[in-house]
């Protein structure tokens, strides 16, 4: 992509970037560019369970919901990822995404980018079984892999092209399991007349679950909404430094 076409394509951050949610809709202020050490540093020492706020920020729904409800829900997402990691790795005899998708009878594509380039995406899952891994942000991701200051924080066992597809791999997990999984089972109810009624599903809670169960099949030590910073900083160190400072801002952190 030219400079251009990346900034229009990050203006809003794709969807929730290794989600699929839909972004906070405001015009983020300009903001310096950080050093990527330190924004990793920081960000990678936040708990899971903190990133509560960043998430739901991304729901659509999310002002219909009380603290209480984000905060169980994010608990009960989060063990829900980490069961049916533990569940398919038992089933299958293998962590291994790559043999997982290929046990499952998944087919995994590696193009560069997507067909349509107005906006940028990691990696997707599309039904029935297809997914694709976008080489381009992951060969972009390796550059800074490669220095040794960004390699330490991030650890040895980041393969960010594992990580993407462990997570567009719950999503095929959940579809073949929603009767039973919590991450389609879980409604919130918009409205009631009557007997009639409206419920709808909460698109973050199938994110959280599909980021638990990412971090558990790769073993990964921090939470994998590191990788919204560390893979947008491969197009643009300017949005990546904003959004560092709306994820410290959403939990709880000072920027210093």
């Amino acid at each position: 992509m030219k400079r251009d076409e990346v900034q229009k394509a990050l203006k809003p951050i794709a969807e929730g970037l290794f989600g699929k949610q839909k972004p906070v809709s405001y015009k983020r202020p300009e903001t310096a560019v950080r050093s990527l050490e330190l924004m990793l540093r920081d960000l990678t020492a936040i708990p899971f369970e903190d990133w509560q706020a960043y998430v739901f920020s991304r729901e659509p729904l999310n002002g219909k919901f009380s603290d209480s409800q984000r905060k169980g829900w994010m608990k009960q997402a989060m063990d829900c990822g980490y069961e049916y990691a533990r569940r398919v790795s038992e089933e299958y005899g293998t962590r291994e995404p790559g043999k997982l998708a290929e046990a499952m009878g998944l087919k995994v594509s590696y193009p560069s980018l997507p067909e349509k380039a107005d906006r940028v995406l990691f990696a997707e899952f599309r039904e029935p079984g297809n997914i694709s891994i976008y080489m381009d942000a992951v060969k972009r991701a390796g550059r800074w892999l490669a220095a040794p200051e960004v390699k330490e924080i991030l650890t040895d066992r980041l393969r960010v092209e594992e990580l993407l597809l462990a997570h567009e791999l719950f999503h095929f997990v959940e579809e073949a399991h929603r009767e039973e999984i919590f991450t389609k089972k879980e409604k919130i109810r918009l409205w009631s007349l009557g007997p009639i009624h409206n419920d709808s599903s909460i698109i973050a809670l199938s994110e959280i679950a599909a980021m638990a169960f990412a971090q558990a099949l790769t073993d990964l030590p921090y939470a994998p909404y590191v990788m919204d910073v560390f893979l947008v900083y491969g197009y643009s160190p300017e949005e990546a430094s904003g959004l560092y400072e709306e994820m410290m801002a959403y939990g709880g952190r000072v920027v210093q």
